[in-house]
C-alpha cells in the first residue's frame, strides 16, 4: 500500500474486511490483545474475538475501545475522514466533512472531535533539542471594532458591557516552538508570569535559550534559562538569533484556520482544536501515508457523544 491522495486511500480500503484487517495490523501486530484485561490469550469468533482468560471471557473487536467504538459508520469513511483532517493544513470544518463524505453534519463534527481526540498528545516531550526555543502567547477572539455595539466593552467602564453584563475577555494561547522543530500549545486564563513560567517549565529543559518579546510575564524565565528578548515596542523585530518570528508564523496559521475554516470555537473545546493544530505541525515532514499509520497507533481512545456535549 502506497497512498498519496484521497482517491487512492479510498482505492485500497474498498472493502470493509481490508480496513479491519489493516487496523489490525496497525493496533496489535501479530498478538490480539483484549482491550478489557490486556490478555493474549485470545480467539476470533464469526463477530470479532473473546478473550480467553477465565476471569474476562469478554467479546470485542478491533474498534472497540478506540476512537471508532461504538459507531456505525464504515471504517473506509472514518480512513477518508482522518485522511482529510490531518492533510489540510487549516483543518476541515464538519459541513465540509458531511458534503465529501455523505454523512450528516452532526455525525461529521463527532467524527471530527474524536479525530482530534486521537491527535492528542499522549506523551509530551521535552522541547529544546535544537537548544533554542521561542514562547509567545497569542489571543482568540473577535476584535472589538467588529461587535456589535451591545456587546463592545463600555467607554465607562472596561469591565462590563453597554448592557451590564460581564465583559467576556478574549483567549489566552501560550505555545512553545522549537525551531525547526515542535511546537506545544495551552489554553490559559490569562498571560501571567506564573501561567508562562510554569508551561515552559514544563516543556522546556534548563540548559536551553528561550526567545520571547518583552512582556513582563517572561522576566522570571532569566532563573531558569538563556533568556534573550526582542523589543517589539521599539519595532526590532530580528537582532540576529533573537526573534520570535517562528512562533509569529504558527500563530498565523492557526488563526486563518480557527477564523476561516471554524470561524468560532467555544471555550469547552479550543483545547482540542489547539491539538488538532499541534499535531499537523508536528507531522509535517512525515508524507500522507506516515502520518495517517503514525495517527491511527494513537487512536486508543474513546469519545462518546454525551461525553462531547456534557
Amino acid at each position: 500500500m502506497n497512498f498519496k491522495s484521497l482517491p487512492q486511500l479510498l482505492d485500497y480500503f474498498r472493502e470493509e474486511s481490508t480496513c479491519k484487517d489493516y487496523y489490525e495490523k496497525i493496533r496489535w501486530g501479530n498478538d490480539v490483545c483484549c482491550p478489557h484485561c490486556g490478555s493474549v490469550k485470545t480467539y476470533r469468533t464469526n463477530r470479532g474475538f473473546r478473550c480467553g482468560d477465565k476471569d474476562c471471557r469478554k467479546d470485542f473487536t478491533v474498534t472497540t475501545g478506540t476512537i471508532f467504538h461504538n459507531s456505525n459508520i464504515p471504517l473506509r469513511i472514518w480512513f477518508a475522514a482522518i485522511f482529510l483532517a490531518t492533510t489540510h493544513k487549516k483543518g476541515i470544518s464538519s459541513v465540509q466533512l458531511a458534503l465529501d463524505l455523505g454523512i450528516t453534519q452532526k455525525s461529521a463534527w463527532h467524527v471530527l472531535h474524536r479525530i482530534r481526540e486521537m491527535l492528542k498528545d499522549k506523551a509530551p516531550q521535552m522541547l529544546g533539542d535544537k537548544k533554542m526555543v521561542e514562547t509567545d502567547a497569542t489571543y482568540i477572539g473577535g476584535k472589538e471594532r467588529n461587535k456589535h455595539l451591545k456587546k463592545r466593552r463600555s467607554l465607562e467602564d472596561r469591565e462590563i458591557t453597554n448592557e451590564g453584563k460581564p465583559y467576556k475577555p478574549k483567549k489566552v494561547v501560550i505555545g512553545i516552538i522549537e525551531r525547526d522543530g515542535k511546537v506545544a500549545l495551552k489554553y490559559v486564563s490569562g498571560e501571567t508570569t506564573q501561567n508562562m513560567v510554569d508551561f515552559v517549565r514544563t516543556h522546556v529543559p534548563n540548559d536551553s535559550t528561550i526567545y520571547s518579546d518583552e512582556a513582563p510575564a517572561y522576566n522570571q524565565l532569566k532563573k531558569y534559562y538563556t533568556h534573550k528578548n526582542v523589543k517589539h515596542a521599539l519595532n526590532i523585530y530580528v537582532e540576529g538569533q533573537v526573534h520570535t518570528n517562528t512562533i509569529e508564523n504558527f500563530w498565523s496559521v492557526l488563526k486563518r484556520g480557527l477564523y476561516g475554516i471554524y470561524h468560532q470555537v467555544s471555550d469547552k473545546h479550543l483545547e482540542r482544536y489547539l491539538d488538532e493544530y499541534s499535531a499537523r505541525f508536528n507531522t509535517r515532514t512525515l508524507d500522507s501515508q506516515q502520518r495517517f499509520e503514525k495517527f491511527l497507533v494513537d487512536s486508543e481512545s474513546t469519545l462518546s457523544y454525551k461525553r462531547l456535549t456534557n
